[in-house]
């Protein structure tokens, strides 16, 4: 059975056909307006619960199309068809909470003992002839103590 194609949306740059559809359960959409209206909140994931919430196209929602929702909340219609997308392929909770991939992460110079080490020099007395610890000399510091 061939999937069914869902409404169509025209921006200045393109045709798209929306695959991925939005539609919140009640409780979703109170989490969401929840979000949206109480505490602070990382920008980007305010953004994603506005974009969700104008694109559900259920009874409750207000069925957007992609570049209506761009235009109100200033950001791409890019932006709004990845969240669709990621809403549909991986859930809710994937949408709102940025993922952190090990492998793009820079590996860790110091341990914790040693990052404590550091930071105490740093607030030390510098050395003598010196008004202040610049990262240069606490960078040789740190390699002369590593060198015994």
């Amino acid at each position: 059975m061939a999937p069914q194609r869902r409404r169509c949306f025209v921006t200045a740059k393109r045709i798209a056909v929306k695959r991925y559809v939005v539609k919140l359960s009640e409780a979703e959409r109170e989490r969401l307006n929840t979000l949206i209206h109480a505490g602070k909140h990382p920008a980007r994931q305010l953004t994603r619960a506005r974009i969700l919430l104008k694109a559900d196209s259920s009874e409750a929602g207000d069925a957007w199309s992609d570049s209506q929702i761009a235009t109100a909340l200033d950001t791409s219609v890019d932006t709004v068809a990845r969240t669709r997308q990621q809403l549909v392929e991986e859930g809710l909770e994937a949408v709102l909470v940025r993922k952190h991939s090990p492998a793009s992460a820079r590996t860790r110079i110091f341990d914790g003992a040693a990052e404590a080490k550091l930071i105490a020099l740093a607030c030390s007395e510098p050395p003598k002839g010196r008004k202040r610890w610049t990262l240069q000399l606490l960078e040789e510091h740190v390699r002369r103590t590593e060198d015994r």
